[in-house]
Parts: structure tokens; sequence; C-alpha cells
């Protein structure tokens, strides 16, 4: 996986976790990433970033059904 440094104001230490989920959540969402890839980026597993991606504004469904039954096909 490649790194990505991003330098943020200390305000925002407290907001790791939601950026990180903000950020996963979009790629999931556009296809960009399988929802396992997503709970890479956020550092939790698979079925937690599933249960509160809606938390955060994101659709489970964003993706293809073809990317999904992929996802279930690699679970």
């Amino acid at each position: 996986m490649k790194a990505l440094t991003i330098n943020l104001p200390e305000s925002l230490d407290s907001e790791e976790f939601e950026i990180k989920m903000l950020l996963a959540g979009q790629l999931y969402e556009r296809g960009k990433v399988s929802a396992g890839q997503a709970a890479d980026i956020v550092g939790i597993s698979k079925r937690s970033f599933i249960e509160i991606l809606g938390r955060f504004g994101f659709s489970l469904f964003g993706e293809s059904v073809e990317d999904l039954k992929s996802d279930i096909a690699n679970a």
C-alpha cells in the first residue's frame, strides 16, 4: 500500500479517525477501493468499517453489483 502524509493543524489531532473514515468512505463509495481496502486505510476490520459507514453519510451499496460479489467472494 502506498503511504500518504498530510500535515494537519494540531487542533485536528483528535479527529484522525474521522478524517481517515471520510477519506476511505469517499474512495469506497466512488468504487476506487473495496470495503476491505477502505478498512485497511482506517486501520479497522472490514466488518467494523461496514458497520459504521452509514454514520459518516456513505452508502454500503456505493459499489457496482460486480464489486459487491467480489467482496462477498473474498470475505
